[in-house]
């Protein structure tokens, strides 16, 4: 979207491109780059704008990019949850992306279960600070890092069960246009 697009000068300007829209108008963004991962493992699938009608705006394609993104979380935690049995109730989240509230929001949408933002995102290299200071007894426990952790923001799921099911229905549509392509 910005560096081969141009759509967009900053990952900032993504949102507010998205936000002009108020849904994906049918367009449904596949990001297989280099091939789709978890959970289809098909090397030969590529990235794909699919749904595109002569209606179709940039603010469509910017909102297809973020949804994209949370569709491949759902599949890759459904995996997670069948594997493993257990039920999501929530989802925390990191990163430079969680700051896109509409991302966030869509998240929760997906999912059906919250999707909780703390105040310091950059977890993963809190974690190695957090893993450092208890090998070298700076921190005492786990307990005391723990109580570090703030809340900055929530998003509760505002689509229903039907909803969610149809989209996803289409996002896998869409996904199964990618494959094998090369």
């Amino acid at each position: 979207m910005r560096d081969n697009l141009g759509l967009i000068q900053s990952s900032a300007d993504l949102e507010a491109l998205a936000s002009t829209v108020t849904d994906n108008g049918g367009v449904y963004f596949v990001p297989a780059f280099s091939g789709l991962f978890a959970p289809y493992w098909r090397n030969y699938a590529r990235g794909g704008i699919v749904g595109m009608t002569s209606y179709t705006k940039k603010g469509h394609i910017a909102r297809a990019l973020l949804e994209g993104t949370a569709w491949q979380t759902r599949e890759v935690l459904d995996a997670m949850r069948e594997d493993a049995q257990l039920n999501l109730t929530a989802l925390k989240v990191d990163g430079g992306m969680v700051y896109n509230n509409l991302l966030m929001q869509f998240q929760s949408d997906v999912l059906g279960v919250p999707v909780i933002r703390p105040q310091l995102v950059e977890t993963t290299a809190l974690g190695a600070a957090y893993a450092a200071g208890l090998a070298t007894s700076f921190s005492s426990s786990l307990e005391e890092l723990s109580d570090n952790w703030l809340l900055d923001q929530t998003w509760e799921a505002k689509i229903d069960v039907v909803e969610r099911e149809g989209c996803y229905r289409l996002w896998k549509k869409a996904v199964a246009k990618t494959f094998d392509w090369v």
